[in-house]
This record gives C-alpha cells, structure tokens and sequence, in this order.
C-alpha cells in the first residue's frame, strides 16, 4: 500500500477556518489547477471552466455571496469550480482538430473513429432543441437499441447536467489532494447564492457552479470534531 498517498488522504480535511497570519502561495494554487486539468472527464470534452478568486478585494466581495461561512471570511484563495456544458460544441471542436492534426496521409481506423466520435457522436448527446426532439430522438434509440444489448441510455438536458458535473467534481477532488500534498488545506463550499456568484464572475446563462473551494492553512478550531464514516461493509459490496 502507498503510504504517501494514504497520509494525504488522511491530511486532507474540510477545514471551516483558516490561519489569517499564513498566506498561500500563488504557485501552490497554480499547480494544483494545473493537475486539477489532468483530472479524468467524460469524453475528455472537459466541460468545465476553473475561476481563481486570488486578490483580497475579489475574497470580500466573495464572502456575503458564500453566505458569510468561516470558511469564506478566512480564506486566502478561493477557486470556483464552473461546468460549462454550453461549450460543448468548442471542445467536440477542438477535440476533433487534435485528432486530425495526428493524421498523415489516410486516416488509420482509430482516427476514423475519433472523427466520427467527435463530429457525430458529440452532437447527438448533447443537442437540445426548444421543442424536445432530439431528446425524444436520444431516449428512442437508448431504448430500442438496449432491448438487444447493454447501451449507453441517454436523454435530456438533465443526464447531460449530471455527466458535466461529475466531471468538474472529479477536478475538484484532483484539487484539493493536491492542495493538501502541498500542505495546506481546503473547504468546499455547497452553500452560496449562485445567482449572485455567476453575476460577480460574469458568467453566462449556461454555465453552473458546481462547488466553490476555499484554501489556506487550517486551524484547530477549523476541524469540527472526528471524521466519522459510515462503516465499510455498508457501503462496499463486492459480486
């Protein structure tokens, strides 16, 4: 077993209040977006946006809008962590640039296949109309195509939601391990007025926040009490 890993995992705390005296340097929250972009995402369309909130203004004006949290008052950075599924037709862009640029001369079948991923596959999931079509069109063909064989069921806007904000969680959690493998502590935030967080960072109808992470160097008071889990055998099951 790694016991580097395990004492990360074990460092790692929701810490409410952080040390005021202790700054946090720019390089830790730099490198630890910088792994946080590593972190694993459906398709790799990477449907999230990552907003730095690192002057002490930016924090202030942060603070009422995460409804005064200790957590929030104390911090020394703050990063909010955005999905941006309205995107989706510049990354399946993108994506489909990288494969092409790889090609020389005729496609190989892996490059046909990426192709085809990306310039058809993207649109059909994440298409919407006002009307319901291609929603209706995405459940049918879950449908009738799963009556033979285990298919991947999709739907609507809502299986579009959830799989954009898995996707920027597992960011976050990439961010906050190495946050604390670099010493420091976090706080992730759920209670905040979205509304007004997305109007301070300008964000556009389509993007939603997923969660808003505070950072600094924990203190004692900080850690409410003993970390308390439900017990293994009744969550883990093994077939």
């Amino acid at each position: 077993m790694n016991t580097d890993f395990q004492k990360i995992i074990d460092f790692r705390r929701s810490n409410r209040s952080f040390d005021p005296q202790t700054p946090v340097p720019d390089e830790v929250i730099r490198v630890s977006l910088e792994r946080a972009i590593l972190s694993p995402n459906s398709s790799n369309m990477q449907l999230w946006e990552f907003y730095w909130i690192n002057s002490t203004e930016a924090i202030q004006k942060m603070v009422p809008l995460c409804l005064n949290q200790q957590a929030a008052k104390t911090a020394q950075q703050m990063v909010v962590f955005v999905t941006r599924k309205d995107k989706w037709r510049q990354r399946a862009k993108w994506n489909l640039e990288k494969i092409k640029e790889t090609i020389k001369g005729e496609p190989n079948k892996m490059q046909k296949v990426g192709m085809n991923y990306y310039g058809k596959v993207m649109p059909l999931l994440y298409l919407n109309d006002p009307f319901g079509v291609m929603t209706l069109l995405r459940k049918s063909i879950s449908f009738f195509m799963g009556l033979r064989k285990p298919f991947f069921r999709t739907g609507g806007s809502a299986n579009q939601r959830i799989s954009v904000h898995k996707s920027c969680a597992l960011a976050a959690q990439t961010f906050m391990l190495s946050i604390a493998a670099e010493g420091f502590h976090t706080c992730p935030m759920e209670g905040f007025d979205e509304k007004r967080v997305k109007n301070f960072l300008h964000l556009p109808r389509g993007a939603e926040i997923n969660m808003i992470i505070s950072v600094g160097l924990g203190t004692q008071t900080g850690i409410w009490g003993e970390r308390h889990r439900v017990d293994y055998d009744e969550v883990v099951f093994k077939r």
